[in-house]
C-alpha cells in the first residue's frame, strides 16, 4: 500500500464519502419510518384532550378523574382562554387557544422546545410550532388591546406539542388575565388511557371520564386518533421525498465502494500474476488483495460514520422540525448496518476480483494487466483521429472504447449523480408548486373578516361572527370604489350535509369570479355558474363519485342538487366543497363573507392600494393585508435545505467515484503519458486528453441520468401525492423545462471534469523519466 498512495488514498475517501452518505440516507429512512407514533412516545403524548367549563365543574373534581376506569396517566386541570392577539404592526392576529401551564413537563403530553424557553412568570407566552407565525418569532411582543388592561405578552419561546393540545402557554396567572368580562373560564385535561388503540378505546375512556365529572361539563374532547391522521397527511407529502433521498444515497454508496475496490484490484492483474510467478497460489493471492482493499477501506468506514454522524445532527434536527420528534442523532442500527455493509461490500467485491484475477494464468494475467485487449477501440481511434480537434483531445475521446470495462464504471457514478441532481431540482420546485397550490394565495390583497372588530372580548371556543348585511356591503364597496381594483371575490364558509355520508362537509360558497384565485385544477373544470362545484380528491373517494355526477346536499331540511364538475388540488382530511354561493341563495339568504380576496389591476402598487383601501374602511373595524406568505412555508424551505444539502453530498459521491477510475486509469497508463511527453505533449496538452477521456462518458451519463432523474421524479412526487390522499395537478408534476433538462445534462460532464481535474493535473506533472520508469 505504501507504493501506491494515491490509490490508497482514493479507496479511503471514496469509501468514507460513501459511508458518509449512506449514514445519511439510512438516518433519513429510519426518521422518516412511523414519525408520528415515535414523537408520541417520545412526548407521552394525551390520547384524550378535554375541555371543561368552569362553571360545571371544579378544579378537584377534574383532578379526580384521574382515577377514572382505564385512565393511565393525566395532566391538568389547566386553566385555558382564547383570545385573539394583535401584532405590534396593530394587526389582528388568528386567535389562540392559550392553556396556562407552568412547566412543559409532566406525565402526559411533555412539550419541547425547538426555540428560547419556557415561561418563568407572568407577561411571557410560547407559542406552538403549528401556529402561524413568523419564523423566529422570539421577543415579539403580543398586545390584546380588547381586554380590560390592554396587557401584553412578549413570545420567549416556541415548543411543539406532539397531541397539539394548544396554541400558546402562558403562566397560570396570565389566563385570568386574557379572559374578557362575563366570559366564561375553562379548564383542560390531559388522558392517558391504558387502551386507545381504536376509536372505541377512545370513546370508552371518555364516557368514564364523564361519567366522574358530570356531561355538563365537557364542552369538547380530542382523540389522539384524529391528530394522528391529520400529522400523518401532512407528513405524508414529503416523507417519500426523503426516503427518496436516503434511498438514493444507499444505492450510491454501493455502486461507488463497489466500483472503487473492483478498479483497485482489477489494475493490480499484472502485479498479481507476478505474485503467481514467484508462487503464491490463488488462495493467497486473494487473501492478500482482500487485506489490501479492507484496511484503507476500514480507515475510511470509520472516518465516515464520524462524518455521517456530524452531519446527521442538523439533518435530522430539520427532520424533527418537520415530524415533530424528539431524537437526538443516529439511531444505533443504522451505524452498525453501514458499518458492516461497507465492509462486507468491500470484502466482498475485493474477493471476487482477486479470485477471477487469481484464476488466471500467469502468462495471462501479466500480459492482460497492462494493456487492452489488442484490437479494442481501434475504431474509435479512426473515428476520432479524422475530427477537426487537436490530437490529445482526439485521443482523449477515444480511450474510453479501449476500456469499457472502466468506462461503464464511471458512467453509472455519473449518472447517478445527475439522477440525484434532476431529482433535487424537480422535487424542489414540485414542492414550491404545491405549497402554492394548496395555499390559493393568488390574491394580491386579503380582508379577513374573522377576527372580531375593536371593544368585542373573545369568548372560550367562540367560532368567528358572522358579518353583518351592512358591514358585508361596506366592504364591498369600500373595495370596487378603491382605485387599483382589478377583481375581487368573497368566501364564506359553513357546514351542510351529504347524502349517503355521516357528518356533515364544510361548503366554501364564493360570490365571485374565484378562478383566477389559485384553485389548481387536477381534473374538469371550476365551476362556472350555480348549481356546479369543485371538490378535492378526499370528497370523491368518500362519496364515490366522479367528474360529472350530481350529489344532494341537505342544507336546513331542503335537498340541493349540486354537478360535481372539476377536482381541485386541496389536502384535507374532511369533505369539502367549492360552490357559487348563489347555489344556496334559498337555504342560507344571509350566508356572508369570511374574507374578501382582491386582484390588482396592472401597475397598481399593493402598498398605496392596501393603505389607501384601509383608510377607507377604518371606521368599520376591518382591515386590509397584502397576501404573504403562509404559516406551512417553513416546511418548504427546510425541505429544500435538506434536498440542497443531500445533493451536495450525493453529487461529491459521484465525483468522488470518477476521480477514482481516473486515478486507476491514469497510473495504469503512466508509461503512454511518458511516452506522449518524450514526443511532444505539453503538460496542457495532457490535462486535455485526460479530462477529454471522461467528457464523452460525461455527456452520456447526464443524458442517462436526466431521463432517470425526471422518471424517479414522476413516480416520487405522485406517490407523495397518494400517501396523502389527493391527486396532483400537472403543474406540480410538470416542472423540467426544456432549458433546465439541457443544464442538468451538462451537468454529468461537470461532476467528470471535476473527478478528472485532480489526476490530470498529476499525470501533467509527472517527469517524462519518472514515467517511462514506472512499471
Amino acid at each position: 500500500m505504501t507504493r501506491r498512495r494515491v490509490q490508497t488514498v482514493v479507496i479511503g475517501l471514496a469509501t468514507m464519502m460513501a459511508v458518509t452518505a449512506s449514514v445519511l440516507g439510512g438516518s433519513l429512512v429510519a426518521a422518516s419510518s412511523g414519525p408520528f407514533d415515535r414523537a408520541f412516545a417520545q412526548q407521552d403524548g394525551a390520547h384524550l384532550t378535554a375541555q371543561f367549563d368552569a362553571d360545571e365543574t371544579t378544579a378537584a373534581r377534574l383532578t379526580a378523574s384521574a382515577r377514572a376506569d382505564g385512565v393511565a396517566a393525566s395532566a391538568g386541570p389547566f386553566p385555558t382562554v382564547t383570545a385573539t392577539p394583535r401584532s405590534t404592526a396593530d394587526v389582528d392576529l388568528p386567535p389562540l387557544t392559550v392553556v396556562g401551564r407552568a412547566t412543559p413537563d409532566g406525565d402526559v403530553d411533555r412539550v419541547p422546545l425547538s426555540q428560547g424557553r419556557w415561561v418563568s412568570g407572568p407577561g411571557q407566552i410560547v407559542l406552538s410550532a403549528d401556529h402561524p407565525a413568523a419564523a423566529s418569532p422570539l421577543n415579539t411582543v403580543l398586545r390584546f388591546p380588547d381586554l380590560p388592561g390592554q396587557p401584553t405578552l412578549t413570545v420567549v419561546g416556541v415548543a411543539r406539542s406532539v397531541s397539539r393540545t394548544a396554541d400558546a402557554w402562558v403562566s397560570p396567572s396570565d389566563v385570568t388575565t386574557l379572559t374578557g368580562p362575563g366570559a366564561a373560564g375553562g379548564y383542560q385535561m390531559l388522558y392517558r388511557f391504558a387502551e386507545a388503540d381504536t376509536a372505541a378505546h377512545v370513546d370508552r375512556g371518555r364516557a368514564a371520564v364523564v361519567a366522574l365529572v358530570g356531561p355538563r361539563a365537557l364542552v369538547g374532547a380530542q382523540s389522539w386518533l384524529t391528530v394522528k391522521d391529520a400529522n400523518e397527511r401532512e407528513t405524508a407529502l414529503f416523507v417519500p421525498f426523503l426516503v427518496a433521498f436516503g434511498a438514493l444515497g444507499l444505492v450510491m454508496s454501493v455502486l461507488v465502494v463497489g466500483t472503487v475496490i473492483a478498479g483497485a484490484v482489477g489494475t493490480a492483474t499484472r502485479r498479481i500474476g507476478i505474485l503467481k510467478a514467484v508462487g503464491f497460489t490463488p488462495a493467497q493471492v486473494v487473501r492478500a488483495y482482500v487485506a489490501q482493499a479492507l484496511v484503507p477501506a476500514g480507515v475510511g468506514v470509520a472516518a465516515g460514520v464520524v462524518a455521517g454522524n456530524l452531519l446527521a445532527i442538523p439533518v435530522l434536527a430539520d427532520a424533527d422540525q418537520l415530524y415533530g420528534t424528539t431524537d437526538t442523532g443516529v439511531t444505533w442500527w443504522v451505524d452498525a448496518v453501514v458499518v458492516v455493509g461497507a465492509l462486507g461490500m468491500v470484502a466482498l467485491t475485493a474477493w471476487a476480483a482477486a479470485l477471477r484475477a487469481g484464476r488466471l494464468r500467469t502468462v495471462d494475467a501479466i500480459a492482460v494487466g497492462r494493456t487492452p485487449r489488442p484490437g479494442r477501440g481501434q475504431w474509435a481511434a479512426r473515428l476520432t483521429a479524422r475530427l477537426p480537434l487537436p490530437r490529445p483531445v482526439s485521443l482523449g475521446l477515444a480511450h474510453p472504447f479501449a476500456r469499457p470495462g472502466r468506462a461503464a464504471a464511471v458512467l453509472a457514478a455519473i449518472t447517478f449523480g445527475a439522477t440525484t441532481v434532476t431529482f433535487a431540482v424537480g422535487a424542489a420546485a414540485s414542492l414550491d408548486r404545491v405549497q402554492t397550490a394548496k395555499d390559493h394565495a393568488a390574491a394580491d390583497v386579503v380582508i379577513d373578516t374573522f377576527a372580531p372588530p375593536p371593544g368585542t372580548a373573545p369568548a372560550p371556543n367562540a367560532a368567528p361572527r358572522a358579518l353583518s348585511a351592512d358591514e358585508a356591503a361596506t366592504i364591498t364597496a369600500a373595495i370596487e370604489a378603491q382605485p387599483g381594483t382589478g377583481g375581487y371575490y368573497s368566501v364564506a364558509t359553513t357546514q351542510v350535509a351529504v347524502a349517503g355520508t355521516t357528518g356533515f362537509a364544510r361548503l366554501d360558497a364564493f360570490t365571485g369570479d374565484a378562478s383566477w384565485g389559485g384553485y389548481e385544477i387536477v381534473s374538469g373544470r371550476w365551476f362556472a355558474r350555480p348549481g356546479e362545484a369543485a371538490v378535492p380528491s378526499t370528497f370523491l373517494t368518500a362519496t364515490g363519485t366522479r367528474i360529472g355526477d350530481s350529489v344532494v346536499v341537505t342544507d336546513r331540511g331542503r335537498a340541493v342538487s349540486v354537478r360535481i364538475v372539476g377536482e381541485v388540488f386541496h389536502p384535507t382530511n374532511n369533505l369539502l366543497m367549492f360552490a357559487d354561493a348563489a347555489t344556496f341563495a334559498a337555504t342560507k339568504p344571509n350566508l356572508t363573507a369570511a374574507s374578501y380576496h382582491i386582484r390588482l389591476a396592472d401597475g397598481a402598487d399593493v402598498t398605496g392600494y392596501v393603505a389607501g383601501l384601509n383608510e377607507t374602511l377604518a371606521t368599520s373595524g376591518f382591515t386590509a393585508a397584502p397576501q404573504g406568505p403562509t404559516d406551512s412555508s417553513g416546511t418548504i424551505v427546510l425541505l429544500d435545505a435538506l434536498a440542497a444539502l443531500l445533493t451536495l453530498m450525493l453529487v461529491a459521491v459521484a465525483a468522488m467515484g470518477v476521480l477514482n477510475m481516473v486515478v486507476l486509469d491514469t497510473r495504469e497508463r503512466v508509461r503512454d503519458l511518458g511516452i506522449h511527453k518524450a514526443l511532444g505533449m505539453t503538460p496542457r496538452q495532457t490535462v486535455a486528453m485526460v479530462v477529454a477521456s471522461v467528457a464523452v462518458t460525461g455527456l452520456a451519463g447526464g443524458a442517462i441520468g436526466v431521463a432517470v432523474g425526471v422518471a424517479v421524479h414522476r413516480a416520487v412526487i405522485p406517490a407523495m401525492g397518494h400517501r396523502a390522499g389527493v391527486n396532483l395537478p400537472a403543474s406540480v408534476t410538470d416542472v423540467h423545462q426544456p432549458t433546465t433538462l439541457l443544464l442538468l445534462g451538462l451537468g454529468g460532464l461537470l461532476i467528470a471534469v471535476a473527478g478528472a481535474l485532480l489526476p490530470a493535473g498529476w499525470a501533467a506533472r509527472t517527469r517524462t523519466a519518472v514515467a517511462l520508469r514506472t512499471e
